[in-house]
């Protein structure tokens, strides 16, 4: 989250485009020349191309030509110099022998000479003289209309003496996901997002719009032009991933641009060698003289999100779906469907055993193979057709999820544990934000919030170490909780009485180098003034996101110390509960800065009012739904409430879902279910399989500070947990799960084989590795840890499928090994059965489907842990909750006491309990 001076102006941002005309308005702010366009109708789109340059100024769907995928409400500001539009090219080139060379036909506008367009040619124009001086290539440019697709195609020959070598090959995708000067309303009506699938001749662009719905645009390639990298475009003197640049200012309102790169062994050799492995490996190819060389791709219509699949295969491209995602767990067997147009001839591992495919039948269409992990870490499959493409698909493998939490614990309470007695800001006992790199502790950094535990980067390190007790208690490490809690947090962090008890501040630690030289260290850095808080600052209370961090803390410490006894000391479940009441009570009073918005783990006051009225606190809870019914009803009246202090965020979303399913808001929680799909893709990648989009925390939560996609940053999971009930409530729609799952499981690739957790993974090839600061990591592995379970799914085209376990079947037995780390929820899809547990866990349950009964095996008792606490709910529509045979009913729940061996319950819907 970025901080409030970084708080950007909005303003309208119009569409007003004569058909057939030229772009009469751009931007508020734009003051140059309208564009001459010339428009033409291909399949479902109106396509406008500029009169001078040839490139794409408008795509429009026929069905609402009010809007269009790329930046029409643009052109006139970005129609000079150094601004790149669909149809330019860059190239890195050398002759044998010599250096590369790079050319751009952006870079300084020279006029292009139209070539004779027939047949099926909607323009075409030799574009060489707009690359630069003394090109030894010429480059023909074709737009075509094929079978009512609009394909764009490059002819490169080689016109020297000698052989060429192409180390990079690139074209710009501009599309028009620039959110500066619009507020959210025009954002979501006319801007859209980019994912790219990064998996070579069968690698994809998906466009999607910002308020989900469809029509989505597909960008395939054509052949010989595989997605091998996906490069970024930023401003000169910024970027060090790529020499192309784009002058549009990238900002907390814009990401950037990136090039569609068919060849990148140039960048290998120079911009990436300090890099970790690509996507791919790099590539690339020599012309002899006189010879050519095609490229080009084409542009696909999906009527919605949700067909994306269909969409590709229509087109006749290899499509891949991964179970449970592509991120696997060491003790879990994945399932990998492919269908494709032409046969499988090869399929191998990178690194070689990483992973292991069986081939496990056909079913509707589809190749099925069952995939066995082995190791650490990213690993890589090439699949290899008849017809000569090769599709690369991006794993990532971790230790079981039992283990790797344990690690997590265990590095947070030692390694990242910090009691100081002579620290001058009084930070300890407290667990603070670690950098991998240095292999220490964050006590400085220009970012007063990381050191000082506040805000989500300084907060992510301790909200992870309790959230891991969530799902993974340790009576050790939770005593060191307990004193962090009693000693730092309550009282320090915390105002612990008075008229602002409650309340949260900002940070313990804050500017101020005269009382403190030896703090800040690199006093001639300018960034020192930019972003630090005097003690003032620091001790402000009015900001909201600052509160539900703490509000989790009570709430997870409420619910291990009412459910096992004895394993928290310090106080009873009651004050922790309290506190959480009081914590969201105060947010509402005291930081009026933002709590108009949804915040990151909000979520969790929908469970602390769900507490208070389960326990009785009738008062509290009356209080708590009356303050948050008032934000409720204030999002309730906007058509899309998912601000922050930017014009767009992707951090609201969870929250706001909650509240208006809780107070039966349906339109409203759809159209924000809808809304996450909008930046939320399905890709066969474990980096953007449910990555919802952030690009803009590494300048307030990593080491390295740029703006740049940001890959399982914490609104991945946080945003998994509204789809994922919107699945239960849905279980037909198996696309909400693949999003869900892939995003859930992102917390657990920043994980390393020691414990330690990183912010998020930077995804430019410049980098490609973990950022070493902890910074917010555990805001999402707040998501992860809420809402981890094992989900059993019966789908019409791929069969039984596990998501967290595994799933069997044996005549009428459906049987489920849940492997999610935490055992303790389970969904059985067909029954609409949502089963969750706050004490106890799930070793195993067999579903009856005739029977209409599911048989759950627990584990025994241990010392903290007498009985279990069951709940079950039917979350289909017309689905009534089973009940357990077994158990006595209270607080909402049922208590079933565990003895020394496994414990059966049985569910049915009218089980007779003893």
């Amino acid at each position: 989250m970025i901080r409030p001076f970084l708080r950007i102006a909005l303003s309208s941002c119009l569409l007003a485009v004569a058909c057939g005309a030229t772009v009469t308005r751009s931007s508020p702010r734009a003051t140059t020349p309208a564009v001459a366009l010339r428009e033409a109708r291909v399949g479902d789109f109106l396509i406008g191309l500029r009169r001078d340059t040839q490139t794409l100024a408008r795509l429009s769907p026929l069905s609402e030509p009010g809007f269009s995928f790329v930046p029409l409400s643009h052109q006139a500001a970005r129609a000079g110099d150094g601004y790149n539009h669909l149809g330019d090219l860059h190239l890195r080139v050398r002759e044998a022998g010599g250096t590369w060379r790079d050319f751009d036909s952006s870079r300084t506008r020279r006029p292009i000479r139209a070539l004779r367009a027939t047949g099926a040619t909607i323009a075409a124009a030799d574009i060489t003289a707009t690359m630069g001086a003394d090109a030894p290539f010429r480059i023909e440019r074709r737009w075509l209309n094929e079978g009512g697709q609009v394909a764009l195609r490059f002819r490169i020959l080689n016109t020297s003496a000698r052989s060429l070598e192409l180390g990079a090959v690139g074209m710009p995708m501009v599309f028009d996901n620039i959110l500066t000067g619009r507020n959210l309303d025009d954002a979501h009506a006319h801007a859209s997002f980019v994912d790219p699938y990064i998996g070579r001749d069968a690698g994809y662009l998906q466009v999607t719009r910002l308020n989900g719905r469809g029509p989505a645009l597909l960008v395939l390639p054509e052949r010989g032009s595989p997605l091998e990298a996906y490069v970024p475009m930023a401003p000169a003197g910024e970027s060090t991933a790529s020499p192309f640049t784009d002058r549009t200012p990238r900002s907390v309102t814009f990401e950037g641009f990136f090039d569609w790169t068919i060849h990148s062994t140039g960048y290998a050799d120079r911009e990436w060698r300090g890099a970790d492995e690509q996507w791919n490996v790099p590539t690339g190819r020599t012309l002899a003289p006189g010879e050519a060389a095609e490229f080009g791709v084409r542009l696909a219509r999906s009527p919605d999100i949700r067909s994306i699949d269909r969409t590709l295969a229509a087109n006749r491209r290899p499509v891949v779906a991964g179970f449970p995602g592509y991120v696997l767990p060491a003790d879990q067997t994945g399932t990998f469907f492919v269908k494709a147009p032409s046969a499988i001839i090869g399929i191998a591992s990178h690194p070689a055993g990483a992973l292991t495919l069986t081939p496990a039948g056909k079913r509707n269409g589809w190749t099925r193979f069952a995939v066995r992990p082995n190791g650490w870490g990213r690993a890589r499959l090439t699949i290899a057709y008849a017809d000569g493409r090769k599709q690369t698909v991006s794993y990532f493998l971790t230790k079981p999820l039992a283990a790797a939490t344990a690690d997590l614990g265990r590095f947070s309470l030692s390694r990242q544990w910090y009691d100081d007695p002579g620290d001058p800001f009084r930070r300890g006992p407290a667990i603070l934000s670690f950098d991998r790199e240095a292999g220490k502790v964050v006590l400085s950094d220009h970012r007063m919030w990381i050191p000082g535990i506040g805000d989500e980067a300084g907060s992510g390190s301790w909200v992870a170490a309790v959230m891991k007790q969530f799902v993974n208690p340790d009576a050790g490490e939770i005593a060191r909780i307990e004193r962090f809690v009693d000693e730092t947090l309550v009282g320090k962090l915390q105002v612990a009485d008075g008229r602002h008890a409650g309340a949260v501040r900002k940070s313990l630690v804050w500017y101020d180098r005269a009382r403190f030289p030896d703090q800040y260290p690199g006093p001639a850095d300018p960034r020192w003034w930019q972003w630090s808080w005097d003690r003032k600052e620091a001790d402000r209370l009015d900001r909201s996101y600052n509160y539900p961090h703490v509000a989790a803390v009570h709430w997870a410490l409420y619910r291990l110390a009412r459910n096992h006894p004895g394993l928290v000391t310090r106080h009873d479940w009651r004050w922790y509960l309290d506190h959480g009441y009081r914590t969201a009570v105060a947010m509402t009073r005291d930081a009026a800065l933002y709590s108009e918005f949804g915040l990151m783990l909000g979520d969790v006051y929908v469970d602390i009012l769900v507490a208070l009225q389960r326990e009785g606190m009738t008062a509290q809870a009356a209080h708590l739904e009356r303050l948050m019914r008032a934000r409720a009803d204030h999002w309730r009246s906007l058509r899309y409430p998912f601000g922050s202090e930017m014009p767009w965020d992707s951090t609201g979303q969870p929250e706001v879902y909650a509240w208006m399913r809780h107070f039966g808001f349906t339109p409203q929680a759809e159209t924000t279910r809808d809304v996450i799909l909008g930046y939320d893709p399905a890709i066969p990648n474990w980096g953007y399989n449910g990555n919802a989009r952030r690009y803009w925390d590494f300048g307030t939560s990593g080491k390295y500070e740029r703006v740049e996609r940001q890959i399982h940053h914490y609104a991945s999971a946080l945003n998994a947990v509204p789809l994922l009930d919107a699945f239960r409530r849905n279980p037909a729609d198996l696309h909400l799960l693949r999003v869900a799952y892939g995003g859930l499981m992102g917390p657990m690739t920043a994980i390393d084989r020691d414990g330690a957790s990183s912010t998020a993974f930077h995804s430019w090839p410049d980098m490609m590795r973990h950022d070493p600061y902890s910074g917010d990591f555990g805001i999402g592995f707040f998501g992860h840890a809420y809402a981890t379970a094992t989900y059993a799914v019966d789908d019409p085209t791929f069969g039984w499928l596990g998501f967290g376990g595994t799933v069997t079947m044996a005549g009428d037995a459906v049987t489920i090994v849940p492997q999610d780390g935490a055992r303790s929820r389970l969904f059985v899809a067909p029954a609409g059965q949502w089963i969750t547990l706050e004490a106890g866990r799930i070793a195993r349950a067999v579903y009856s489907p005739v029977a209409h009964r599911i048989t759950l095996t627990l584990d025994p008792a241990d010392h903290v842990t007498p009985a279990a606490r069951l709940f079950v709910e039917g979350t289909t529509p017309g689905t009534v909750a089973m009940k357990p045979d077994r158990g006595v009913m209270e607080r909402g729940g049922f208590t079933v006491r565990l003895a020394d061996t496994p414990t059966i319950v049985t569910l049915s819907a009218n089980a007779k309990r003893p």
